[in-house]
């Protein structure tokens, strides 16, 4: 069955180019700590499956397959699946619905696509490997931020739309929250409480907590340059009203690495805003050297911009 993650992004966001970005990563020896894996997959390998998603997590295998799944025959859409056996059949008209409603006039993703992004890490971003160890191991990509009503925390506004859409296509689709949000499983591991609070990165946030942030989600700040170029296709809303809807770079449409260029250049580009957290960070020693290398190098961010599938498999 094909990585769930790359279905997700290759069928649902292949407006966005994200094939690519799934390829097996190269091995950098920059002095970043090793890879850790969390949950049941650091103790509790069962099973062929599990193995392979602890490798992928560790690098040491491509999360691309190449196994063809079936979609649904006949033009029946939904009323195939009940006869499929193939567990991901009903994911072929749910990816259907996703592409048309994430692609704008022009074809590109839209502010609709930007923010199921933005809701993918929001969701999985809330687990905390110290709160685990002290016995509250819960958060993560486990679709609490809708089933809980985590929408009213405020690093979650503007959130709202595509909380509603989430609602939506789970109706039509019966499937888990989690696996609707993250498009990862073949199975629902849905939430039993409401995710911890505080774990997400405020934009206001100094170079040494948002990397302490990331580092207790076992993420490094070699890895964390990577993850950032995610604010290619991101518009704010929020933190400054008086310019709600400018993107973070000049071409919020393409998944590209534009983002890192523009947010060092002084003076920013017209029209795009800059958080201060990626100012921060961009200059920061630990982040620096990795955020310069990803500028005019869309082969190397895509090589090693896997972690939002790190991020979210491992949380799960």
């Amino acid at each position: 069955m094909p990585s769930p993650i790359a279905s997700y992004f290759t069928q649902a966001f292949g407006l966005l180019s994200l094939a690519s970005a799934l390829a097996l990563p190269v091995p950098v020896n920059d002095g970043s700590p090793i890879r850790v894996l969390i949950g049941d997959l650091k103790t509790k390998i069962t099973s062929p499956i599990g193995q392979s998603i602890a490798n992928q997590l560790l690098g040491l295998e491509t999360s691309q397959s190449s196994v063809v799944g079936t979609p649904p025959s006949n033009g029946q859409g939904l009323g195939a699946c009940k006869s499929s056996t193939d567990p991901c059949c009903i994911y072929y008209s749910l990816s259907k619905d996703l592409s048309s409603d994430f692609t704008g006039p022009t074809g590109r993703c839209n502010d609709l696509a930007r923010a199921a992004i933005r809701l993918g890490f929001h969701d999985a971003g809330t687990w905390s490997q110290s709160l685990a160890a002290s016995g509250q191991d819960f958060g993560g990509a486990d679709g609490s931020l809708v089933l809980f009503g985590e929408i009213s925390r405020g690093e979650n506004r503007g959130l709202e739309g595509i909380v509603a859409a989430a609602k939506k296509y789970q109706n039509k689709y019966g499937v888990g929250m989690a696996d609707l949000i993250q498009y990862m499983a073949t199975h629902a591991v849905d939430a039993t409480q409401a995710a911890p609070n505080g774990l997400l990165p405020p934009v206001t946030g100094n170079p040494d907590s948002l990397i302490a942030l990331f580092a207790d989600k076992t993420i490094p700040a070699h890895d964390l340059a990577a993850l950032l170029g995610a604010h290619s296709t991101s518009k704010q809303f929020h933190v400054d009203s008086s310019q709600s809807g400018a993107p973070q770079d000049s071409t919020p449409g393409v998944w590209d690495v534009s983002f890192y260029n523009e947010t060092i250049q002084n003076p920013a580009p017209k029209g795009v805003f800059r958080f201060a957290s990626d100012l921060v960070l961009a200059k920061d020693p630990r982040v620096s050297t990795e955020w310069n290398s990803f500028i005019d190098d869309q082969k190397h961010w895509n090589e090693v911009s896997q972690l939002y599938l790190y991020m979210n498999d491992s949380s799960t």
